[in-house]
């Protein structure tokens, strides 16, 4: 099985948990031991921690993951139902596509099993891995990236900052949308941001969002996979010197960003990526995995729609166009009917894009929302 990958917890860190009080997250976790596997018929989020960091370059660096663990497992949980477990570690491979091969296959496996895994890196570039888990599942995919800028370099040698240009060029092509959360202008060439747009694809400037967070919730609401590089939150809030960013989401703002992807229906992977495994960055990062959990807690179950009348139906017309919105009377949430063409094999004909009440209202006032037009257009890519 492709779970025999996976290295066992530390003792150590076993040992460290029975000093703790029995309402911790540690008491709470089942563990991958050297003696026990979890069951994993009751559970429905998996930790998974991954030594993997050349493709930043950093062929030497191995970083040991109990500070991690016991930073997160003597937090207190939430009203939590839903089984958690810690399967361990995934090891470098003797090459990265190596390593890569493990987390596709792991991340399908799981998946496939709905159970939504939780990817602590390593180097960004595993996104490209846990989008390739998607390959025998399918449907198409929505990735949305929380980042400072694109990863579109064209170095081979720096996975880590091009695994975007390798997922939108290589097949199979699963790739429906790429949506960034929190790009810096002056960290993308004007030919990055102008490819972004020829594309059709989303992307929200961090200080769009800082004013704003809820402007990105149907961007979540439409997610299969979430990408969070660590290098987009300031410096002075994540605890990261080694790489120190002057700007970037504060730490309220990206645990906020953290429970919108927890809480959207269709998310179904989680990757936290290029940290420094510094003490001073390891509060932050449990405190973004306890805020995603915790949203993942609060989903709804509402989409896809099976019964309608739990739905209000809105119809408007903008010239020749007929826009059809829907509004939950359970969350109070937002969708608008789109068409989609039959390039998209994988996809319903007709779908619902996830919207806010803003865009009805501009849809009121004859503007036809930008997040339809662009999936709209992408039908004639």
């Amino acid at each position: 099985m492709s779970f025999d990958f996976l290295q066992p917890v530390s003792p150590d860190i076993e040992k460290y948990i029975t000093t703790l009080s029995n309402q911790t997250l540690g008491k709470k976790v089942v563990l991958h031991t050297e003696t026990d596997f979890p069951n994993l018929e009751t559970i429905s989020i998996a930790l998974i921690c991954v030594n993997e960091n050349r493709g930043a370059e950093l062929e030497n660096e191995v970083y040991n993951f109990n500070e991690f663990r016991k930073q997160f497992y003597k937090l207190f949980p939430g009203n939590w139902q839903k089984g958690i477990a810690d399967l361990g570690d995934i090891m470098i491979g003797n090459e990265i596509t190596d390593t890569y091969y493990v987390v596709k296959t792991i991340c399908a496996e799981l998946i496939k099993n709905k159970i939504l895994p939780i990817i602590i890196g390593g180097s960004q570039d595993l996104t490209y891995a846990m989008y390739r888990a998607y390959d025998n599942l399918e449907q198409m995919v929505n990735l949305v990236a929380i980042d400072h800028k694109f990863d579109f370099a064209k170095e081979e040698n720096l996975a880590s900052d091009s695994f975007l240009s390798k997922i939108i060029v290589e097949e199979p092509n699963n790739l429906f949308n790429y949506s960034n959360i929190g790009y810096q202008t002056y960290y993308n060439s004007q030919e990055e941001i102008d490819l972004i747009e020829k594309l059709y694809f989303d992307a929200f400037r961090l200080g769009e969002i800082i004013k704003n967070p809820a402007v990105v919730e149907p961007v979540f609401r439409d997610a299969d996979l979430i990408s969070l590089d660590l290098n987009s939150i300031k410096s002075a809030d994540s605890g990261n010197t080694n790489n120190f960013q002057s700007n970037g989401f504060d730490g309220r703002e990206i645990c906020a960003l953290s429970r919108y992807a927890g809480i959207s229906d269709k998310v179904t992977s989680f990757g936290i990526f290029n940290q420094n495994f510094t003490k001073n960055e390891m509060p932050l990062i449990t405190q973004i995995i306890w805020y995603f959990i915790e949203g993942y807690h609060y989903r709804s179950y509402e989409f896809p729609f099976e019964d309608k009348t739990n739905y209000f139906k809105y119809i408007v017309l903008i010239e020749e166009e007929e826009l059809v919105f829907y509004k939950s009377n359970r969350s109070e949430r937002w969708w608008i009917e789109i068409n989609l063409s039959n390039n998209y094999n994988k996809t319903n004909k007709i779908t619902l894009l996830p919207c806010t009440y803003e865009d009805y209202l501009a849809a009121c006032e004859q503007e036809i929302p930008e997040r339809w037009w662009k999936a709209h257009r992408k039908n004639y890519i």
